[in-house]
Formats: structure tokens, C-alpha cells, sequence
């Protein structure tokens, strides 16, 4: 899917596809709370909790949830949009936004029908926020693996106890989905995803997330102890849940964000060079063909972006295509190719808006924006996934 030409006048509005505008109104409401208080939440470290409010009262976290279930049903392409628009205005918003999709669209797409899966969709709809657990102390970050295992009683009361060194926004969480063994014999790779409630969990905070960038995704380490009941485990296991649809969906909507990271840069790089125009009539500012430059490569992410997002939609019910060597290898292009991307073009940016976008604040700052683009490369580690597709190179061939 083609986004739209870039017009350096009207830079707000690009990169929005044709066909994505039902839900552009009440993410503009959104967008103007998260800008509202993004310096704040970046600079205190703190959850955004101004716009997770507004993101639940304006139905974003729900957008998903589909028509027959009485949702909206938000493709991965409007989704995209949503988080770019989010980003932009603050990036520790988007990612949450991002994150809990990637965990939500799970339940209707792998969560079985028992009751307490029901419940939990019922409560998503109305716009209860997600958060997941899926690394874990002792296992080097593979989210792929596990040591915690689910532990059944004869009654079907299930206990989890999970180590875990990173859950993001989990004080804010309505939910927290929690990768686990099947059971204490099962190998480590043979997880399954169990819904944790509030009411039946208890979070032990082990570390602080005082960080570089992304600071207001607080995402403190926790020992995470559960007792609930087995009609909260889901249907499918991880590795299907992982390669349907977390994995994809995740790394469309992280780009995404990091799209808006940088479609936001370019906006004060654009302001900065206008200024210029204005205090010199009839002359070239020495930073336009940068400016040229830099929308040309905004234009070609934002295309990947989008492209990516409607190759989703186009094969989500295609298990096949999904599960495949090859779109899991485009997955992870997309992530590392994103992730490289954003930090570049916000340097860009800087250079072109000078001095003024070197201060750590001020209407031309960059430095917010810059700090949080580096944490793209090191959120589930580039060198990690390189390594991933290593060895699954050899059996595909050319992904287009």
C-alpha cells in the first residue's frame, strides 16, 4: 500500500492511506493529550496515564476487537496509522498502544472459548489495557523459551511464578499475558500463554527502568506470582500465538511508532528551514536539500510500513503463508530495517535543525525524540533476530 506524496506544506498530514480516517477524529483527541503531557512522562519517567485514559475513553485500545464479537474490527493498516499518529506525539503512548495489540488481537485469534478467555475479551472491548510477560531471568531474552511452568491442581487451579526482567506499563495493566511451560516436565520451548488478572496476581518490583529513551514505557523488572484457574490458558501455543500474530503484528506496530518518531523530527526540521526562508526572502536556506533529502527517505520508511501492514491483513487468516520461513524472515526485516531507519532519519533531522534541536527542550527540540529512536534497536535485540534468521536464511529464498 502507497502512502501519499509528501507535500513539505502539509507535513501533518502525510502518511495516512486512503481509507484509514474512521478512527482519525478520536485519535487526534488522543494525540492532543499524549503531546500535553509527553515532556513530563519522558522526564519523570512515568506511565503515560493521561492518555491510556483518553486511549480507553475514545476506544483506540479496543479498535480491534472484531465486528462479530462487537468491535470494530481496526485492520493492522488502520492500527499502523493509529500508532504512527501516537508516536509522533509522544512515543511512549505508542508503545503501549503497540504492545497491548500485539497481545489483544491473541485472544480473539488463539484464546479458545472458554469463560475466563471470554471475559477477558468482553474486558478489552471495553477497554482494558494489556501488558505481556515473555522473557525471563536465566534464559537470555529468547522470548521463544521458558523456565516458569504452569503448575495444576485437580480442581484446574493453575499457580505461575515468572522471573521476569522486563514487563512494560505493568502497574497499568488490566491484564497481563504470561508465556509459560506447559507444565513442570514440558522442554522450555513448548509454552503456553496464560491470562493474569490483577485480583489473582501479585508483582514483587526487582528493578527500575531509568533508561535513555522510552522512559515512559516503565518497564521495571517483576517477580510475578499467579493463581488462577486453567480456563485462562489459551488454546493455541505460543509458538502459534508467536508466529500468527504477536510476532507480526508487534513488529508492524513498532515500526509504526518509530515512524511517527520520525515523521515528527521532520516536521521541526521542516519548521526550522521555513524559519530560515523567512529571515532570508530569495534565497536557498543552506538546510532545504537536506530537508529534500530527508523526506525522500521518510517517504520510502513509511511506504515499508505500510506495506507491511497490508501484507497482514491480506494473509491473517492464512496460516500457512504466517507461519512460513520466509514471512517470518520479513518480520524481522521489517523490525531491524525500521529500527536503524528511525535513528538515522532523526540525526537528519537534527543536523538540519541545528543547535536548536540539540537543546533539551524547546519547540525545534530533537533530543526526546533521538534518545527514544535508540531504543528501537536494542527492544528484543537486532543482533538477537540476525542471528534467528542466520539459520533460517539458508531454507528460502528472496523475500519480496
Amino acid at each position: 500500500m502507497s502512502t501519499p506524496t509528501i507535500a513539505p506544506e502539509h507535513l501533518d498530514d502525510d502518511f495516512r492511506p486512503a481509507g484509514t480516517d474512521r478512527f482519525a477524529a478520536r485519535t487526534a483527541l488522543v494525540v492532543d493529550i499524549a503531546a500535553k503531557f509527553a515532556e513530563e512522562v519522558d522526564r519523570d519517567s512515568r506511565p503515560p496515564r493521561e492518555a491510556i485514559a483518553a486511549m480507553k475513553e475514545h476506544g483506540l485500545l479496543a479498535a480491534a476487537v472484531p465486528v462479530a464479537l462487537g468491535g470494530e474490527g481496526a485492520t493492522l493498516a488502520e492500527l499502523s496509522v493509529i500508532a504512527t499518529e501516537l508516536g509522533r506525539a509522544c512515543a511512549a503512548t505508542g508503545m503501549v498502544f503497540a504492545m497491548h495489540q500485539g497481545q489483544a488481537m491473541a485472544l480473539w485469534r488463539h484464546g479458545g472459548v472458554g469463560f475466563g478467555v471470554a471475559e477477558t475479551i468482553e474486558a478489552v472491548r471495553d477497554g482494558a489495557l494489556v501488558a505481556s510477560s515473555t522473557t525471563e531471568k536465566g534464559i537470555g531474552g529468547d522470548a521463544r523459551r521458558s523456565t516458569c511452568a504452569i503448575e495444576r491442581d485437580d480442581a484446574g487451579r493453575i499457580r505461575l511464578h515468572k522471573d521476569a526482567p522486563v514487563i512494560s506499563y505493568a502497574t497499568e495493566a488490566d491484564a497481563i499475558f504470561v508465556t509459560a511451560r506447559r507444565s513442570p516436565d514440558a522442554p522450555a520451548s513448548d509454552q503456553r500463554l496464560v491470562i493474569a488478572l490483577p485480583a489473582e496476581t501479585t508483582l514483587v518490583q526487582t528493578s527500575t527502568w531509568d533508561t535513555l529513551g522510552l522512559r515512559g514505557t516503565c518497564s521495571n523488572g517483576w517477580v510475578l506470582d499467579a493463581e488462577t484457574h486453567e480456563d485462562r490458558v489459551f488454546r493455541d501455543d505460543y509458538a502459534v500465538i508467536s508466529a500468527r500474530t504477536v510476532l507480526p503484528v508487534s513488529h508492524v506496530l513498532w515500526a509504526s511508532v518509530w515512524l511517527g518518531i520520525a515523521v515528527e523530527a521532520a516536521e521541526r526540521a521542516r519548521r526550522a528551514v521555513r524559519k530560515q526562508a523567512r529571515a532570508a526572502v530569495g534565497q536557498t536556506p543552506p538546510g532545504a536539500l537536506r530537508l529534500a533529502e530527508l523526506l525522500v527517505d521518510l517517504q520510502s520508511f513509511a511506504d515499508t510500513v505500510r506495506h507491511a501492514a497490508a501484507r497482514f491483513d491480506g494473509v491473517a487468516d492464512d496460516p500457512e503463508v504466517l507461519e512460513s520461513t520466509a514471512y517470518a524472515l520479513a518480520a524481522n526485516a521489517l523490525k531491524i530495517g525500521s529500527s536503524e531507519r528511525v535513528t538515522d532519519l532523526v540525526t537528519k533531522a537534527l543536523r538540519i535543525v541545528g543547535i536548536a534541536g540539540y537543546a533539551a527542550s524547546g519547540p525545534l527540540s530533537i533530543a526526546r525524540h533521538l534518545r527514544d529512536a535508540h531504543g528501537a534497536a536494542v527492544m528484543v535485540s537486532n543482533d538477537r533476530l540476525l542471528q534467528n534468521d542466520a539459520g533460517l536464511a539458508i531454507m528460502t529464498g528472496v523475500i519480496l
